[in-house]
């Protein structure tokens, strides 16, 4: 890696006095030359000036530029509520764009499968010096992905990211009833009295908890369990678990939304199959 960038800086001090065929020396690193601008300045320069409609559509990921002409044309497009129908339309970064009335953004939609290891916090930063999921998923995608719901800190186990923020949405919101199935490892046997309890339902600071399934991990001692929910709420595994005096050595997900931890071993990421992204937005 250091001998890359030694290499590198060789060759551009060598290059500094090349002469021209004039004989004048050209100067490749001028120190008056003029700073380039800044990402943000950059941002607002390309916001100030525009991109046109058919290539935000395209860059969307929904279709090419010519077949987004085409719907542009046929009033598929709204920009900030109003149909657009004219060629060459230019909109600006924080417009309002919509396609057959669906929120739309010109980045590329990406979906990343992390399957997180136990001491990372699920934040997109933290002022307290913590490791964060984000460190793991950093080179997963050039665009700016967020993690869907939360896994707190000793839990392993699968986590979504994406810049999708529809369905980001969806997969968390509670009447979309999206199952995730835990495995969890206890401190002692569960009793199949507990058992039978928590399948049952019961109230949890003044509101019922329901699972869809609760079962014992086959072939495994009893103090092994597995737990199908879709209640999204704060640290539910483990508060159910302690209500009944048990604690939760170990607690891993599994399964989220229909996506499972097969060849995706702890600590990687992968991106999500076309089919899978189709089958997250029929849910």
């Amino acid at each position: 890696m250091n001998s890359n960038r030694n290499s590198s800086r060789g060759r551009q001090e060598g290059t500094n006095n090349r002469k021209t065929p004039h004989g004048k020396k050209r100067e490749y690193f001028s120190k008056s030359r003029e700073k380039s601008p800044s990402k943000s300045t950059a941002q607002k320069t390309a916001s100030s000036e525009g991109i046109r409609l058919n290539k935000y559509i395209s860059n969307s990921g929904i279709c090419s530029r010519r077949e987004a002409d085409v719907f542009i044309k046929a009033g598929s497009a709204t920009v900030n509520g109003k149909v657009i129908t004219e060629m060459g339309y230019k909109v600006n970064l924080d417009d309002e764009v919509r396609f057959d009335g669906t929120l739309i953004s010109p980045e590329q939609k990406r979906y990343v499968l992390l399957n997180k290891p136990k001491n990372f916090i699920t934040t997109m930063e933290d002022d307290r010096g913590r490791r964060t999921v984000m460190e793991l998923v950093s080179n997963a995608s050039k665009e700016r992905i967020y993690p869907v719901g939360r896994l707190d800190r000793n839990t392993t186990g699968l986590l979504l990211f994406t810049n999708d923020g529809e369905l980001a949405k969806k997969l968390t919101h509670p009447k979309h009833n999206i199952q995730k199935i835990y495995h969890a490892s206890l401190d002692k046997k569960l009793a199949m009295s507990d058992l039978q309890k928590i399948a049952e339902g019961f109230m949890l600071d003044d509101r019922r908890v329901i699972v869809d399934e609760i079962s014992y991990i086959p072939n495994q001692p009893k103090t092994e369990v597995g737990v199908k929910i879709h209640s999204g709420r704060n640290r539910i595994v483990r508060r159910i678990f302690e209500h009944f005096n048990y604690n939760v050595l170990k607690l891993d997900r599994v399964i989220f939304a229909g996506l499972t931890k097969k060849n995706l071993p702890r600590g990687h990421w992968r991106h999500l199959t076309a089919q899978e992204v189709i089958n997250l937005k029929m849910l």
